[in-house]
């Protein structure tokens, strides 16, 4: 009984000699941001923004970075009923993306990433149903634009200035 765990196990241990882990390369894993960067928001004051903030860029222990984030929403009325109101909303988020380097003194990385989402509303008046999924909808539009503008990051250098 013995021989035979000693062989299962060296059978085992060569057959996962070429195992190769997915997330070998953690470059994509790291925010680079994380910890360095002030963030400034402007524009349009989206209620989740600020509860996400923390999540992705911690608190600035290093101040190396200062991330202005402007944000305009464009409301548009997809399709409208006989008595005018509105049955198909589409919400268009721009989110533009100013990162500057405090040490150099020079903007390292600009973006803008836009985010689009539909709302059909079921009432002229105060709907619980259409309110909670039309805030459902922001923070998922919200999470999803910084994790596209983090991801990005990941895979450029931001050391160097931005050139237009």
């Amino acid at each position: 009984m013995n021989k035979l765990f000693i062989v299962f196990l060296i059978y085992f241990v060569a057959s996962c000699g070429g195992v190769e882990f997915v997330y070998k390369n953690d470059k994509n894993l790291i925010n680079p941001l994380y910890q360095k960067t002030k963030v400034i928001t402007s524009g349009t004051n989206l209620i989740f923004m600020n509860s996400y903030l923390p999540m992705f860029f911690g608190k600035n222990n290093e101040h190396v970075y200062i991330l202005k984030i402007n944000i305009n929403e464009k409301k548009t009325k997809r399709s409208v009923e006989t008595n005018q109101a509105t049955s198909n909303l589409r919400y268009e988020l721009r989110f533009y993306y100013t990162l500057t380097s405090i040490e150099k003194d020079c903007i390292t990385y600009e973006k803008e990433i836009v985010s689009y989402f539909s709302v059909i509303p079921k009432s002229s008046g105060y709907n619980y149903g259409t309110d909670t999924s039309l805030e459902k909808k922001y923070e998922l539009a919200i999470g999803n634009n910084l994790n596209q503008f983090v991801s990005i990051l990941s895979n450029i250098n931001i050391d160097g200035c931005y050139e237009s």
